[in-house]
C-alpha cells in the first residue's frame, strides 16, 4: 500500500492499540485479533475476515519499526502540521489575522476545481494536495508499495479430505522475488541511502504559510534507491514466473470457507514483505456422508430383524469402519451415536458419528423365506400386534 493511501487508515484504531503502545503490545494485539477472527475459526463470517484482514494489514506497518516511523510522520503531516489549519478567524494557517469567512470560502478551491479562486500558486492549492495526494497534475510520483500483493486462489477437495485435512501441492504466476539479486533489486545486493531525503522516505516542503511533509519523489518512501539495477528484473526485485507452493489445509474446512497463508502472496519489490495467499476450499459431495457442523452423519439400511431381535452393525468411518450395536425393538428411522468417531477438530479432539438405521425391504423371497415370514405374520396377529393401533384416531387429534 502506497503512504498516500495512509490518509484514510488509523492502523492504531484496526489493532486497539495507541500510537504510544510498544512493537510487543502491538504484535500482541494483532495475534489476539487474528485468532479471533481467521477465517478458519470464523467461517463465512465477512465481518470477522474484514476485521482479520484490517488487523493484518495494520501489523504489516506498525509491526516494522521502519514503517511505522513513516506512517507516524505521514499523518502528523495530514492531520496537524502539514496542512497548518484551516481558520475562519486568524489562525495558523492563515497567519497575520486573515479572515475568510463563510460566503467567499469554497473547498473546492483547495483542489483546484474551480478557476480564479484567491488561494491559487502555480494554478491552485489543487498542484500542492496533488502533489501530495497523487491528485490533480502534480509532481510528485505516488509511495512504492509497501508489500506485494494478495492472491486469490481455489482447489476443490474430496468430502474425507476437507474433513481430515489434508496438504496439496498448488502452482502460481505472478511476481517472486529475483534470483539473482535476492530480492533487493541491486546487483550488489546493496541499495543506496536515498540523498533526497536522507533516507528518511519523506522530504518538508513550504508554499506560502503551508508547510507539507509529503513521501520523497525520488525513492518513492522507501528511503532507498538502486544505483547499480539487477539486470534480471531491472532493479524491481521482482519477476514473473511460475512457482509451486504446498498448501496445509487444516481439518474441518466447510465449502467455500478460506485459509489464509500469510507471506505466500506475490513479493514485495525490492525485498518488502510479500502479499497474502487466500485459497478458496470447494468440497466435493460424498454419496456416503454428509456434515452437521463436526458431526458426520450417515445412514445405514438394515432389516426388520436387525430392528426387532437386535444386532451388531459395521458402519463406515472417515478412517476404520466400526462396530455399532443395535438395541432389540429399534424403531426405523432412529438415530444412534458414536462418540469421537465425527470430524476431527483442533485440539486432538473429534465430532460424533450419527447413524440413522432405515429398513429396507427385501424385493424378492424364496419359498422358504416366504413361509416362514408368513408364519410370523401369523404369530404377530394372534398377539395381539397392530401397527397401526391407534393410529387413525391419533391421526384426527
Amino acid at each position: 500500500m502506497a503512504q498516500n493511501d495512509w490518509v484514510s487508515k488509523d492502523y492504531y484504531g484496526d489493532l486497539g492499540v495507541s500510537s504510544k503502545a510498544s512493537q510487543d503490545e502491538i504484535k500482541k494485539a494483532y495475534r489476539k485479533i487474528a485468532r479471533e477472527n481467521h477465517p478458519d475459526a470464523k467461517p463465512g463470517d465477512t465481518a470477522a475476515e474484514d476485521r482479520f484482514k484490517k488487523a493484518a494489514e495494520a501489523y504489516d506497518v506498525l509491526g516494522d519499526e521502519k514503517e511505522r516511523k513513516e506512517y507516524d510522520q505521514f499523518k502528523a503531516a495530514v492531520g496537524s502540521g502539514g496542512f497548518g489549519g484551516f481558520g475562519r478567524s486568524g489562525g495558523p494557517g492563515f497567519p497575520g489575522g486573515f479572515r475568510q469567512t463563510q460566503s467567499d470560502f469554497d473547498v473546492s478551491d483547495l483542489f483546484g476545481d474551480r478557476s480564479g479562486g484567491g488561494f491559487s500558486e502555480d494554478g491552485g492549492l489543487g498542484d500542492i494536495f496533488g502533489g501530495l495526494f497523487n491528485r490533480g497534475g502534480g509532481a510528485r510520483g505516488a509511495a512504492r508499495p509497501t508489500r506485494g500483493a494478495d492472491v486469490e486462489t481455489e482447489i476443490t477437495l474430496d468430502f474425507a479430505e476437507a474433513a481430515k485435512g489434508t496438504t496439496i501441492p498448488i502452482q502460481l504466476t505472478g511476481e517472486a522475488p529475483c534470483n539473482n539479486c535476492h530480492g533487493s533489486g541491486s546487483r550488489s545486493g546493496n541499495p543506496s541511502t536515498c540523498g533526497e531525503c536522507s533516507g528518511t522516505g519523506f522530504t518538508s516542503e513550504n508554499r506560502g504559510a503551508f508547510g507539507f511533509s509529503a513521501p520523497c519523489s525520488r525513492c518513492g518512501g522507501t528511503g532507498q534507491v538502486i544505483t547499480d539495477p539487477c539486470p534480471h528484473c531491472s532493479g524491481t526485485g521482482t519477476v514473473n514466473r511460475t512457482r509451486s507452493i504446498t498448501v496445509r489445509i487444516p481439518s474441518g474446512v466447510i465449502d467455500g470457507q478460506k485459509v489464509r497463508l500469510a507471506g505466500q502472496g506475490e513479493a514485495g519489490p525490492n525485498g518488502k514483505p510479500a502479499g497474502d495467499l487466500f485459497v478458496t476450499v470447494h468440497v466435493r459431495p460424498d454419496r456416503v456422508f454428509n456434515r452437521s457442523g463436526d458431526d458426520l452423519e450417515v445412514t445405514v439400511p438394515v432389516s426388520f430383524a436387525e430392528l426387532a431381535l437386535g444386532d451388531t452393525i459395521t458402519v463406515p468411518t472417515l478412517d476404520a469402519p466400526v462396530r455399532v450395536k443395535v438395541p432389540a425393538g429399534t424403531p426405523d428411522g432412529r438415530t444412534l451415536r458414536v462418540r469421537g468417531r465425527g470430524v476431527p477438530k483442533r485440539g486432538g479432539e473429534a465430532g460424533d458419528l450419527l447413524v440413522t438405521v432405515q429398513v429396507t425391504v427385501p424385493k424378492n423371497l424364496d419359498a422358504a423365506a416366504t413361509s416362514a415370514l408368513r408364519t410370523y405374520a401369523q404369530a404377530e396377529r394372534d398377539s395381539g400386534f397392530d401397527p397401526r393401533a391407534d393410529w387413525a384416531g391419533s391421526k384426527r387429534k
